[in-house]
């Protein structure tokens, strides 16, 4: 899918996206330097924007860019103004307070009163949200989870454990816990909690890219969680918490393509201004253009079927690799002095490689394309 044939309603959403780029650029190398100091940024019009985009349109002012109205829905919709907002800066992007990862499962797997409490909670301009699945020792292996959700008594229970390299973990107000009731794959259930809650401690973890994130590590020792809290009560137990959490990574793969197409083509344009006719400058973009396409069809291929994540798999692949080599090709480009010279392609250098490890590594997003292969999910051509 190219930009042409995005039509009329999302040419409008990509046009609002990109004036607004321009701002988060501006911000991006103060909040490199100061990630946990969010209040210079929050009248940003790249948030208001994200904040609008990603609500329900039941529970928040949605965006409206003439005759068009843009809420949370529309996996295709995220991707035109996330790549947009990208080429601004990545790291503003995934800094913006608003429902994130969370959101997304709540839409899906929460009930209305569950949801109710998400959205009042986050409905202010500096609320952020977390979605907890990574562990020490695990990673994203939602399997191996050791996190433990004990019944306490009817109707309530205790959680322990300590999750690591949570998005937002170090100034998230409210988002998803995954853990374990039990010793078998469907023992695993989301909890929704706050981050006020007793027992609930947080603290941020160094980082070389995308400091923006605010990345943390979660401890959570004797956390209440009410049996009202616990997601998808209205499931059965296999549409719980795994399933959950593989809807919420296949939804983000792709939105982690677009933040890397946005970073790549930053560079290059970057390059463009400086020498218009460094070699292989067209080819790096035309690289680029064709992840954006890419992108795009993940995001029309989810909006037909959630649950179809290869196409997504392939997207972040795609990406990812075709970014750093543009970070590279630009610092090859512009010189020996070109991080020195211009500091903000030195801080896109380092959120690139961050990219790699963000919903799963390229190795295993191609186990992921591979087995949807041998079950003949991925027809010829690469579509899902």
């Amino acid at each position: 899918m190219t930009v042409a044939e995005l039509g009329e309603r999302l040419l409008a959403l990509r046009g609002a996206a990109a004036e607004s780029a321009g701002e988060l650029r501006d911000h991006a190398a103060a909040l490199d330097t100061a990630p946990g100091d969010m209040k210079p940024h929050l009248g940003v019009s790249g948030f208001d924007l994200i904040r609008r985009c990603t609500t329900p349109e039941r529970y928040g002012d949605p965006l409206r860019v003439g005759r068009f109205t843009y809420s949370a829905g529309s996996c295709l919709d995220t991707l035109v103004w996330m790549l947009e907002l990208a080429y601004g800066d990545a790291g503003m992007v995934l800094a913006a307070p608003g429902p994130s990862l969370a959101g997304i499962l709540l839409e899906r797997f929460g009930d209305e009163t569950q949801r109710e409490h998400f959205y009042r909670a986050v409905a202010g301009e500096a609320v952020w949200t977390f979605f907890a699945v990574t562990e020490p020792g695990r990673g994203s292996d939602a399997s191996g989870l050791e996190c433990a959700l004990r019944r306490e008594a009817p109707g309530s229970y205790r959680l322990d454990g300590t999750k690591k390299y949570i998005g937002n973990g170090a100034r998230g107000d409210i988002g998803v816990v995954f853990a374990r009731t039990g010793g078998g794959p469907l023992s695993i259930r989301a909890a929704l909690v706050g981050a006020d809650d007793p027992g609930f401690h947080a603290r941020e973890l160094d980082m070389v890219g995308l400091r923006g994130t605010a990345l943390g590590e979660i401890k959570l020792e004797g956390v209440a969680v009410p049996e009202e809290r616990l997601l998808a009560r209205h499931l059965p137990p296999t549409r719980r918490g795994l399933w959950g959490a593989v809807h919420v990574f296949n939804t983000v793969r792709p939105q982690v393509a677009a933040l890397a197409v946005g970073t790549g083509l930053a560079c290059v344009d970057l390059v463009r201004a400086e020498r218009p006719h460094a070699p292989g400058l067209e080819a790096v973009a035309a690289r680029l253009e064709s992840c954006r396409h890419l992108v795009y069809e993940a995001g029309a291929a989810l909006d037909h079927d959630r649950d179809a994540g290869s196409l997504s798999s392939t997207a972040k692949i795609a990406a990812v690799a075709a970014a750093r080599e543009a970070s590279r090709w630009a610092v090859r480009s512009l010189g020996p002095s070109a991080l020195i010279d211009h500091p903000l392609l030195e801080k896109w250098t380092r959120d690139v490689g961050s990219f790699e490890f963000m919903e799963g590594t390229s190795d295993i997003q191609r186990l992921h394309v591979s087995r949807a292969w041998v079950r003949g999910q991925v027809r010829k051509g690469g579509a899902s």
